[in-house]
């Protein structure tokens, strides 16, 4: 959470102040509002409180002529909170008073920059651009004036608030506004805007789907459409509406852009790159695309191609973050002196965002890491993982609760009463585990079987489960349906949701009888599989608890896995999954095969027959040389799988046990007792 969000929620003690602060500018009396700016930045207040009293300070100040007080005012203001946009447009009124026209408009632009919904720097821009003869940029910034003249005040605020971070904010005064509205089309946009900042996904992919159905021609909101459906790896319908999007304007080339990362998400590289390849040929200067071009040709096994990608990236933006996690997560490149310096350099400068800092702190951690330098090395990966925890939101509590009502519910009784009823399909196989656990290595050995398809992880398991969840019901106290649906649900209901899957999924098979979903999050709903799928296979991916989280701790991840960005918290996180494992192990006993990737080292044919065997597969040897399978591989170790085996990963995490302390007693006796760490 940052600054902003975190100091809403404390500044109560200053709000009549500054209230009463922003209703002196109102009627004039800038002298009063300045006098009282001061006696609230002097006090104990938020941060948040204390911005606000600067800003005020600054418009007071500007009112009363001291334009250079003023200034000094936004030095500070900058200081307190560089990224606050009306802190930049004040500066931009102040110096545009002072005739100062190249400073104004330099900050002008940092405002719009970081708030695209101040309307008043972009009216001023406008004036600004045409003095100086810039007729396109004028153009450019009447464009954006104008658009938002059109909005309802009420959504125009949203707009700011989401830029500002003030989010639920911003979603109380958009329902209220849908109240008398209720199908604006951008105040739906909006609103699904602020779904995706609040992860409620499904919400917002149906406002945004409702959009494209109200408003086909509103461009936005489909662009918004097809981002959801790319973050939910609906890459299918996302890829649909990109092609619309493309097929109305052929040569934007943010809409190729999307319909590339769609073709990528299918599994189509060779039109992802070609895709991404078009795009930079028009506008070399996208950092972000050069990235999305190089993370499909390292799916695609291009790997000398995506490393020269990444590296352009970091070369236009030296700030870019990204590329060097990029380069990291090959798991394979060796970072030379220059690019280690670099890193540190500008991860240590204060002008670098946040998420830039995370990316270079993990990809340092991987360059230390190489060079077996471990303590410095534990130091990056620990300092990322700081920075990024500030920002997720997983509680140990949530993680327990869930746990706790997949056992109380789907007991041994529940699969009595209710199973038999589901889809018989036996085609898809689900690889289930921790992240970093093996589950790679197993798809890419079942998927070099001439009956299996490798596919990605599919997020259609977790989809159904969110739908079956619903919304908390926080008056009655009753929590989400699911899974206590399932002991009520209508039978006819598991046949219905196994075939919707396996119709769903076809989109990522080939013609093989057989499929792989690898997505490891669907250890939590085996018993839902087992419902709608009783001919299914699921394989649990299972690992030495130290070297898997550790192997976690030290993996930025793209998406989700939020429990992974610290040592208690991976720790604690393997212990529920253990325990729930066990549980499927007593009520649907067979209905899992364990795969320790332990023993895959040791004996790769013995694990693979074992493997085999249980999925009615007979043997093929080519299983044995999966690392000459041609496939597209998109996750962290998809350079890993295309080596044969090697065992100097199993016990790394030993080279940074004496900083393992935290890991071990959350794991607990329990836990360690199985796998010994001597």
């Amino acid at each position: 959470m940052n600054v902003t969000t975190r100091g809403s929620e404390l500044a109560n003690d200053a709000k009549p102040e500054l209230a009463r602060v922003k209703s002196l500018i109102q009627k004039g009396h800038f002298a009063e509002a300045e006098r009282l700016t001061r006696e609230i930045s002097a006090m104990p207040v938020s941060p948040t409180a204390r911005r606000d009293a600067f800003y005020m300070l600054a418009v007071s100040q500007r009112y009363r002529e001291k334009h250079e007080d003023a200034l000094r005012t936004l030095d500070a203001l900058h200081e307190l909170a560089p990224t606050y946009a009306r802190g930049h447009q004040e500066r931009g009124h102040t110096n545009l008073t002072l005739n100062r026209l190249d400073d104004a408009t330099s900050a002008y632009e940092n405002a719009v920059r970081l708030n695209p919904a101040l309307l008043a720097s972009w009216k001023a821009l406008v004036n600004l651009y045409d003095l100086k003869g810039d007729k396109e940029a004028a153009r450019a910034a009447y464009a954006e004036a104008e658009e938002l003249a059109k909005l309802p005040p009420e959504l125009l605020a949203v707009r700011s608030l989401l830029y500002e971070d003030e989010i639920y904010r911003a979603e109380r005064l958009c329902r209220e506004f849908l109240t008398g509205h209720k199908h604006h089309i951008e105040g739906m946009r909006l609103l699904a805007e602020i779904g995706v900042r609040l992860e409620v996904l499904d919400d917002a992919e149906f406002l945004l789907e409702s959009c494209a159905e109200f408003a086909p021609d509103y461009v936005r909101a489909r662009v918004d459409y097809v981002n959801v459906l790319l973050r939910r790896q609906k890459f299918e319908r996302a890829y649909q509406q990109a092609k619309l999007l493309l097929d109305s304007e052929p040569e934007n080339l943010g809409h190729k852009s999307l319909l590339a990362s769609a073709a990528s998400g299918l599994g189509e590289s060779a039109e992802a790159i070609r895709l991404y390849n078009e795009v930079l040929a028009k506008s070399p200067q996208q950092n972000k695309v050069l990235v999305m071009r190089g993370h499909a040709q390292k799916a695609a096994g291009e790997f000398d191609e995506a490393i020269a990608s990444y590296q352009q990236a970091y070369t236009l933006d030296p700030y870019y973050g990204d590329a060097f996690w990029s380069l990291a997560n090959t798991k394979v490149y060796q970072f030379t002196d220059e690019e280690i310096e670099h890193m540190r350099r500008y991860q240590a400068e204060s002008k670098t965002s946040t998420d830039d800092r995370v990316h270079m702190s993990f990809a340092l951690g991987k360059a230390y890491e190489d060079r077996r330098d471990f303590d410095e090395s534990f130091r990056f990966y620990s300092q990322g993982n700081g920075l990024k925890y500030e920002s997720v939101r997983h509680k140990a509590a949530r993680l327990a609760a869930r746990v706790d009502s997949q056992i109380e519910v789907c007991t041994a009784d529940l699969f009595e009463r209710q199973g038999g009823h589901g889809c018989d399909a036996p085609d898809p196989i689900f690889i289930v585990g921790l992240p970093r656990a093996g589950s790679t290595l197993l798809e890419q050995i079942l998927a070099s079987h001439s009956m299996v398809d490798g596919t990605m992880e599919l997020p259609n398991i977790l989809s159904l489960a969110n739908r079956l969840r619903g919304r908390d019901n926080r008056a009655t106290g009753d929590g989400p349906n699911y899974p206590r649906i399932l002991r009520d649900l209508d039978p006819e209901y598991f046949a219905r949701f196994g075939e919707q899957f396996i119709e769903d999924t076809r989109v990522y098979r080939a013609d093989a009888p057989r499929f792989i979903d690898k997505m490891p999050n669907n250890f939590f709903h085996v018993g839902l599989i087992r419902l709608i799928l009783p001919n299914a296979k699921i394989i649990d991916a299972r690992r030495h608890p130290m070297a898997c989280c550790f192997s976690g701790f030290k993996q930025l991840f793209g998406d989700g896995q939020e429990f992974s960005y610290g040592l208690t918290e991976i720790g604690n996180y393997y212990r529920k999954y253990v325990e729930l494992m066990d549980h499927w192990d007593r009520v649907l006993p067979g209905f899992v095969h364990r795969v320790n990737h332990e023993d895959v080292v040791a004996d790769l044919e013995r694990e693979v027959r074992r493997m085999l065997e249980f999925c009615g597969l007979p043997f093929e040897e080519k299983c044995l040389s999966f690392y000459s399978t041609e496939r597209s591989v998109r996750t962290p170790s998809s350079e890993q799988v295309r080596q044969p085996i090697y065992k100097s990963g199993l016990d790394q995490w030993r080279n940074y046990e004496r900083h393992l302390e935290p890991l071990r007693d959350a794991l607990g006796e329990e836990i360690l007792g199985r796998y010994p760490v001597g």
